[in-house]
């Protein structure tokens, strides 16, 4: 009997029927490789069943090492894309874009997946045609991951959420605007950036805001000193954004061009449509 038969006919759908049992939607190759005896599958074929079941559709190779069950398993609810982010790399965080529309601050979906994760972590690549068609981010179960990296002690303003069967971390609504304010690119844009901040607005939690700006970066500062002023903030409440030193004046958009009014006392060049002249 071949390595493939021997794994349809009994082993290799006995092994995903006890994944599944145990709840193992994603699971390592280490877990397989200690639920495999008792599904009569030996350690000399676990990589070949993994393969195999791989291929016929049984799991979903999410990286090297790092398996999901697919829907064709009876019984079985596939993992969401918030929960396989959360195995791909450690530690993450949904973030950004993905982040902006599950706290409903957006009305665009993104087509991709925003993971905020540390410098130290390693973060899958892809390779050959996956990495053409995925870009600067990396396909995994029919879904595109955009990871985002920062310093450790960047790695803040995070919360719990349930996602159906699982629970997960994700940037909180202040962190995540802020987040927008940098890299306004993985938001949407930066009007989108702005919008949300006014969808934001009445529910704001100001003091924590201002404690997340003041420790990332004094762009990020100015940038929020400037928006929250805009929805009417009085300035006496922003004296520690105003008061943060910086080195020459930032763009209010970072992806726009340099151009626009300087407003000096948040050391921003205004550099929105409507305020450019050609």
């Amino acid at each position: 009997m071949s390595r493939e038969n021997l794994v349809h006919t009994g082993p290799g759908v006995e092994l995903v029927r006890k994944l599944a049992g145990q709840g193992d939607r994603i699971f390592t190759t280490v877990r397989a490789r200690e639920l495999a005896p008792a599904a009569g599958l030996s350690e000399g074929y676990l990589r070949q069943a993994l393969h195999h079941l791989t291929r016929s559709g049984w799991l979903v190779r999410l990286r090297k090492g790092l398996y999901a069950l697919s829907s064709s398993v009876p019984g079985t609810t596939p993992a969401h894309e918030f929960e396989i982010a959360m195995a791909l790399v450690d530690p993450a965080a949904i973030s950004h874009w993905s982040a902006l529309h599950h706290h409903g601050l957006t009305e665009q979906a993104p087509r991709k997946v925003f993971v905020l994760t540390t410098t130290e972590t390693s973060v899958p690549r892809a390779r050959g045609a996956n990495a053409k068609r995925a870009g600067d981010g990396y396909p995994a179960g029919g879904m595109v991951y955009q990871f985002i990296q920062v310093k450790p002690e960047r790695f803040f303003g995070t919360e719990k959420v349930w996602i159906g069967e699982a629970r997960v971390t994700i940037t909180d609504p202040e962190r995540t605007l802020l987040d927008g304010l940098s890299m306004p690119q993985y938001c949407g844009d930066f009007a989108e950036v702005l919008h949300a901040f006014e969808v934001r607005a009445s529910n704001l939690n100001l003091q924590r805001m201002i404690e997340y700006a003041l420790k990332l970066d004094a762009a990020k500062a100015k940038r929020l000193g400037w928006v929250l002023e805009q929805q009417g903030v009085e300035r006496s409440r922003l004296d520690r954004l105003a008061a943060l030193p910086i080195k020459g004046y930032r763009k209010l958009d970072p992806t726009g061009p340099r151009k626009g009014p300087a407003n000096r006392h948040w050391m921003i060049q205004e550099n929105l449509p409507g305020k450019v002249k050609a």
